[in-house]
């Protein structure tokens, strides 16, 4: 019987038997090891004490090294997204002929084509280096993105469109694993919110942009220009991360070897490790048993049906209010740096607060909940009130930041952590797709079935199924966050009398011997859940 089968065979007696793991460098294979135990001779280097002082400079230097690179890539992550939105005003409906339900399938097969890929691509970044991994994903991207450009007809946009789904499923999952490799647990979260901030800043920017590409008076249309010029800052900054991201603490260019050490050293309190090379199946199984996983698909459904409709038709809705054309461009910039501004305040509120991501959840949930309810029901000639309350639901993404926070903080074993990230982020595809629904079939022509999405034309400007969808996706958040809540603050607390029962008690735990074994939070006696 193999390891992975022998643990996941013994799970009941895994609490008693950690007591007594054999030091990492002398009791593991290597396959079965994290990628860290290269950097240690002997297990007494693993007791190195760290200076504090040199330990923040060491910090500083890894905040240089990857948050630069994650933070411009998710602005561009986010700028992409509105593309589309912006080349509807530009009148790329009207060039293509695009009619009924063109742009919203064209809105949605882009997370086709993410969910198909989500898996595959989490695998291959668990195997591959995940700096060139990913510079060469937001090249392919960005390529693909300038194509669109030179599409003639809705076949061809939609066919380039899936292949530019399945090159960025890739982003999110890695910046979580590149960010788990590098920063203590309580780190996380504010270096989460850095890089995502980016998406704030790439509203803005994509707004000004917008703007910008509007006022181009060349043999082009508009939109053309739009997907050219995005695309081709994508594949430039790809070529600059496949060069210059690290891929590990392990193996990163910029470190001596003491301060690889160190900064290995520092994580051994998060029971996560760096990184394992191999696929270990005992772990996708322990995934999928786990409850954890499908709140994360939950929570990443109800988050993104928001998202999807405010991505994909913010500026619709703005236009709506009646807007020019380069008027509503330049009004998304304000929703980007709100956007920006509440997850900075979040993940600071986090930092003084430990120990409470839920209870910030929640509370950055509520703007959008009261903004959703105002574009509802406020009157259509209250113009600026709309707006206010379209600003409003900006705060989503601060609420977003912190559940992929829980999400890093939560779940270890690399193979784990891999299905984990490609299952939230099913569930993050599921909500973009589910801006749809069927309704009674009907049979047109030739076709199959003509399902109207959440977001009708016919309901143009004010949404009102797309805005409800909103409010229920908000509503159950909530509930499956209180859901989470219950259940890891619960299970510390089964942990915690368990451990104070054994000899030694909660203070005679030996945190080392487990800290980059490669186990699963499951089999972890020593981890504890973070929410």
């Amino acid at each position: 019987m193999s390891k992975a089968d022998d643990i996941g065979a013994a799970a009941p007696d895994i609490q008693h038997e950690e007591r007594v793991v054999t030091p990492p460098l002398k009791g593991l294979k290597s396959r079965d090891a994290d990628v860290a135990m290269a950097l240690f001779d002997s297990p007494e280097q693993m007791h190195e004490d760290i200076d504090p002082d040199e330990e923040k400079k060491l910090v500083r230097k890894i905040d240089l090294m990857i948050l630069p690179y994650l933070a411009v890539c998710y602005a561009f992550f986010y700028i992409d997204k509105t593309t589309l939105s912006y080349a509807a005003i530009f009148g790329i409906r009207e060039d293509l002929n695009l009619k009924g339900a063109d742009y919203n399938w064209l809105s949605s097969v882009f997370y086709f084509g993410f969910l198909f890929w989500a898996f595959p691509t989490n695998f291959l970044m668990q195997r591959l280096p995940i700096g060139k991994y990913l510079g060469a994903n937001i090249f392919g991207w960005g390529f693909f993105l300038m194509l669109q450009a030179a599409a003639k007809n809705f076949g061809q946009l939609l066919a380039l469109r899936f292949l530019a789904g399945a090159a960025e499923a890739c982003a999110d999952p890695s910046f979580m694993l590149i960010t788990s490799m590098w920063y203590t647990r309580r780190q996380q979260p504010v270096r989460m919110g850095l890089w995502y901030t980016a998406n704030g800043f790439g509203i803005a920017l994509g707004g000004l942009l917008g703007y910008a590409i509007g006022n181009i008076k060349g043999a082009l249309p508009s939109w053309k220009y739009e997907f050219l010029i995005i695309g081709a800052l994508c594949c430039a900054w790809g070529i600059i991360m496949f060069i210059f991201l690290p891929d590990s603490p392990v193996t990163a260019k910029g470190l001596t070897r003491s301060e690889k050490r160190m900064a290995v050293q520092r994580l051994r309190g998060n029971q996560t490790g760096i990184e394992n090379k191999h696929l270990k199946w005992y772990q996708v199984k322990e995934a999928f048993l786990d409850v954890k996983l499908y709140l994360f698909f939950m929570l990443g459904t109800v988050c993104n049906v928001p998202n999807g409709g405010i991505s994909n038709f913010g500026t619709l809705i703005i236009k709506g209010f009646g807007f020019s054309q380069l008027g509503t461009t330049l009004l998304q910039i304000p929703y980007g740096i709100l956007i920006a501004i509440s997850i900075l305040i979040c993940v600071y509120l986090n930092d003084r607060f430990v120990n409470k991501r839920c209870v910030f959840i929640l509370l950055f949930l509520a703007p959008n909940i009261a903004g959703a309810f105002g574009l509802r029901f406020l009157p259509a000639n209250q113009q600026a009130g709309r707006l206010v309350a379209y600003y409003l639901t900006g705060p989503y993404n601060a609420a977003f930041v912190m559940i992929l926070s829980l999400q890093t903080a939560n779940t270890a074993g690399h193979t784990k952590k891999v299905v984990t990230n490609a299952v939230l982020f099913l569930g993050y595809c599921t909500g973009n797709v589910r801006q749809f629904r069927i309704s009674e079939s009907l049979p047109i022509s030739n076709n199959s079935i003509v399902g109207p999405f959440f977001y009708l034309t016919s309901q143009a400007p004010g949404y009102e199924l797309g805005i409800w969808s909103m409010i229920v996706s908000h509503l159950i958040e909530v509930c499956l966050i209180l859901a989470f809540w219950f259940l890891l603050s619960r299970e510390n607390r089964r942990r915690d009398k368990l451990q104070a029962s054994m000899e030694g008690g909660l203070e005679g735990r030996d945190l080392d011997t487990t800290a980059f074994a490669d186990m699963t939070d499951k089999e972890n006696l020593n981890f504890r859940y973070i929410y």
